[in-house]
């Protein structure tokens, strides 16, 4: 049974911390250097952006080829098409536009309302023998698709058999 100056942590079985030179006393503990990684992250990446509160959000794509068209689907939920734009520029497939959410809401008597703006640009190098011309894009349910045909081509592409030892 534990002695009254062990309970008390004061006898030579209390616990000691490591004294470590700390920035704001979390550095040694892992979720805070995690998260005061993250906010140097953060900081890194939005430098050069103005201090409004608006975040450079980035959208997931994804790019493949399909039937001798190369295909490039951007989810941007919540996004109105009016937003967008898509251009091609030097080679490159320019995606861009602005993302605005409001939410209100009234409860017990009180009303909440939150707003969050932020902008996002995307660029995809194109394959070579992309037709941009013919390109098309169509925007449904918060993704879209643009395809654009590639020139018919001598395909560069050989199958090497594989043998087992």
């Amino acid at each position: 049974m534990a002695t009254e100056s062990e309970r008390s942590g004061t006898g030579s079985l209390a616990r000691r911390e490591p004294h470590y030179p700390s920035s704001g006393g979390g550095l040694f503990r892992p979720f805070a250097l995690l998260r005061e990684m993250t906010d140097w992250m953060d900081q890194a990446f939005m430098g050069g952006l103005p201090s409004t509160g608006e975040r450079m959000w980035v959208p997931a794509v994804e790019v493949r080829e399909r039937d001798n068209n190369v295909v490039v689907c951007a989810d941007l939920p919540g996004i109105d098409k009016n937003d967008l734009k898509v251009e091609v520029e030097e080679h490159m497939l320019v995606i861009q536009g602005e993302r605005k959410r409001e939410r209100t809401e009234e409860r017990e008597g009180l009303r909440r309302s939150e707003r969050a703006y932020g902008t996002f640009w995307r660029s995809i190098p194109l394959p070579e023998g992309a037709k941009p011309e013919q390109a098309k894009a169509d925007f449904r349910n918060g993704v879209l698709e643009i395809t654009m045909p590639l020139a018919e081509g001598k395909s560069h592409r050989r199958q090497i058999p594989i043998q087992a030892k």
